[in-house]
């Protein structure tokens, strides 16, 4: 179910293409498009390649916190760090503050000795002396302590800040760290899914084989109201058999309302019912192609009655799936341009119209389709096909492919088409 699911997308990402060139060429159109016109889906690669671009930047940006994170880690530890250098003198400054408390309680302890060892016949001036001495060195003392004490402390806060500071910086370095890998795994995971998807994505496993050819004619006119048939002709020039063939068609109006008016179906005589070209599945054969062969597929477009004249086109793409599982489609597009034209009053001669019924017609260009494979130069009629056990899972990824080529191609007749009707 993946696969179809990429492969559905693919398609109607594919059919958009010619209003999506339209609207980015308006010197080519005629009059003006409408709004603008986007693309409302999109596909899952390329969901996941925004994903894993988003990762990659996540995880850059992770690798460039982490380098920071350990940077400031590794400052902290420079000797130049203002942090570093003011713990460094504050702790200086409490060592020198510490040693001048120690010179001053020597002094005090001095003074006090000397007060005590003075003679009992020692004078009032000496004593006097004495005592002062002991003031003085306390007064000293008292102011070193201080000193010591607040310069102490200065020192435990710079290293304390110096401390928290490291801290800090650790603890965003384990933070960084954690980060960038929780980044690099989701990068990994998103890798991974885009890897899984790409391994499905159906352009990897088809390729272009420019050995298939297709051609797409039928009536040049087609009258409102009215269908016509055209054929879808797959060939194979190469000299392999081709194990089932498909394609994918669209058919539109060349105004800007592209599919508005048209509405096709197809039928082959390996499906002779008529029935709609399914986004997803195209149509296929459900048989061989042997080298040199053709095989045809009836392309049925009804126009509604309500259809303003003017030109039409049908564009397809062909594909093919072998037993093995490999599949290609053909390296261009075809189409066919008709006129749309209005049936005449009723009363008045010169009706004119490419096809002469609506959806029962059995014309040339009409009816339930039962040509058989013919050979892509000489027309002659060849044999039937034989069926083949090729599987029907591969051919959506084939058809995908037809769906891109075949519209790109009918989005190049639109421009051409405007570009003329321009220039008239």
């Amino acid at each position: 179910m993946k696969i179809r699911r990429i492969v559905a997308t693919a398609v109607a990402a594919a059919v958009t293409t010619p209003v999506v060139l339209l609207s980015a060429v308006p010197a080519f159109a005629d009059t003006k498009p409408g709004t603008t016109q986007t693309q409302d889906q999109k596909t899952d690669i390329e969901a996941l390649r925004r994903l894993v671009t988003k990762a990659q930047a996540a995880y850059d940006a992770s690798v460039v916190a982490e380098q920071k994170a350990k940077e400031a880690v590794e400052a902290l530890d420079k000797a130049d760090n203002p942090l570093v250098v003011a713990a460094a003198d504050a702790k200086k400054a409490a060592a020198e503050a510490a040693d001048a408390k120690k010179t001053a309680d020597a002094k005090l302890d001095a003074a006090k000795k000397a007060l005590a060892e003075l003679p009992t016949d020692a004078t009032e001036e000496q004593k006097t002396a004495a005592q002062q001495a002991v003031t003085t060195a306390e007064t000293e003392a008292t102011a070193a302590k201080a000193t010591a004490e607040a310069k102490a402390a200065d020192s435990a806060k710079a290293t304390d800040a110096l401390d928290d500071a490291r801290v800090a910086a650790f603890r965003e370095l384990g933070k960084a760290q954690e980060t960038k890998k929780k980044a690099g795994q989701e990068l990994d995971a998103a890798k991974k899914a885009l890897a899984d998807a790409l391994e499905e994505e159906p352009g990897d496993e088809c390729e272009v084989d420019a050995n298939l050819v297709t051609s797409v004619t039928g009536p040049k006119k087609i009258t409102a109201g009215a269908s016509g048939v055209f054929t879808f002709r797959v060939t194979n020039k190469g000299k392999v058999e081709l194990g089932e063939v498909g394609g994918y068609a669209e058919a539109f109006n060349m105004s800007d309302d592209l599919d508005k008016y048209l509405h096709l179906t197809w039928s082959s005589a390996t499906s002779p019912k008529w029935q709609a070209v399914d986004e997803e599945e195209g149509f296929s054969s459900l048989s061989a192609l042997k080298p040199g062969t053709s095989f045809d597929f009836k392309l049925k477009v009804a126009v509604d009655a309500k259809a303003p004249a003017g030109d039409g086109v049908v564009v397809a793409g062909g594909a093919y799936v072998n037993k093995d599982g490999s599949c290609g489609w053909a390296e261009e597009g075809s189409y066919a341009e008709f006129g749309i034209v209005k049936a005449a009053k009723p009363g008045k001669p010169g009706s004119t119209g490419g096809s002469t019924g609506g959806n029962g017609n059995t014309t040339q260009q009409g009816g339930q389709s039962n040509t058989p494979v013919t050979n892509g130069t000489s027309g002659s009629t060849g044999g039937t096909l034989a069926k083949t056990g090729a599987g029907s899972s591969t051919m959506p990824i084939a058809l995908a492919g037809a769906a891109a080529v075949a519209l790109g191609a009918g989005a190049m007749v639109v421009v051409r088409r405007r570009k003329a009707g321009a220039d008239a």
